[in-house]
């Protein structure tokens, strides 16, 4: 359906745990997250029940995030369920990578079309620094144990950061050499524990064009700009929120892992849909898409939404 800007929205991102098992400083505080407890968050029942509603709405694809979405109870089960609901064409999960040595293939048998994996650097000293509790070998098993059971053309979301990342640029680049993937770069938002950073941290993404003048544009594929190396396997993706907002083309609504119906990443508003069931759960679902902001306002000041980004889902 279409919201009150001539939007079509068939894009849900659902939140299955506000957890995770890494502290991404640009994501989490230090010492992780005040843990809720379990009756907080919606169960896998209300899960499907939400995603449901929202596909009888006009959702033709649905992403599963977190926090960390494998952290979930029962999520291989979780997606199977999800997989079967009648109309949904697309079933799509973003993980951090450090669990699909031991769930890519069973991921894969309950019919996840395909993930994304978030990889902010290619060295493990700065891996370990960057998420606070991570192994760089975990996500590199990770990505291996995905190919192995059929997710292939992978992509990975990299932030991009001022004096953290952008020395890597050519490195991220050049594994789309040899390799059917996607990297995405994307720029940091002012939202979260990064909010108060230096300005120089947050790098518009035209950064990468200009370290990479041989990148060639091709045809885009959602939010996302895309780029070539001549002669490359793979692709490259610009991803600009920030400076060069995308707002006039998103298509995606949010769901919260305790149940809010998010219209934008970035906004206040949320509209509460845990206790409703049936056709008051299809409306309400319905007015948060009409109700849809704009915009967001990003170039002007940080994010207006209190949550981090690991509650609400990436």
């Amino acid at each position: 359906m279409q919201d009150l800007h001539g939007r079509t929205v068939d894009y849900l991102r659902l939140s299955v745990t506000d957890r995770c098992n890494f502290r991404c400083r640009y994501c989490m505080p230090p010492s992780g997250i005040l843990k809720r407890d379990q009756r907080d968050i919606l169960s896998l029942e209300e899960l499907e029940e939400i995603a449901s509603a929202c596909v009888r709405c006009g959702i033709k694809k649905i992403r599963l995030t977190g926090g960390e979405p494998l952290v979930r109870r029962g999520i291989v089960d979780l997606c199977r369920r999800i997989r079967r609901i009648p109309g949904l064409q697309e079933l799509c999960l973003t993980t951090n990578g450090s669990l699909l040595p031991q769930l890519a293939a069973p991921l894969r048998e309950a019919g996840v079309d395909r993930v994304n994996i978030s990889l902010d650097t290619l060295r493990p000293d700065r891996f370990a620094h960057m998420t606070r509790l991570g192994d760089l070998s975990d996500v590199v098993s990770g990505v291996e144990a995905a190919e192995a059971a059929g997710f292939h053309n992978l992509k990975f979301d990299t932030v991009l950061i001022g004096g953290f990342n952008d020395d890597e640029i050519e490195d991220f680049v050049s594994l789309t050499r040899d390799h059917p993937w996607e990297v995405r770069f994307i720029e940091l938002m002012p939202m979260g524990p990064c909010a108060g950073w230096n300005r120089r941290c947050f790098l518009p993404g035209d950064t990468v064009l200009k370290r990479i003048s041989t990148l060639q544009k091709i045809p885009p594929s959602g939010v996302a700009q895309r780029y070539q190396l001549p002669g490359a396997m793979g692709t490259v993706g610009l991803i600009a929120p920030v400076n060069h907002d995308f707002c006039s083309q998103c298509r995606r609504i949010r769901v919260t892992a305790d149940g809010k119906l998010k219209g934008c990443l970035h906004s206040a508003e949320e509209l509460p849909l845990r206790g409703l069931h049936g056709k008051e759960l299809e409306d309400a679902i319905r007015r948060g898409i009409l109700q849809k902001p704009q915009r967001h306002h990003l170039a002007e000041r940080r994010s207006d939404t209190p949550r981090n980004m690991n509650q609400i889902g990436g």
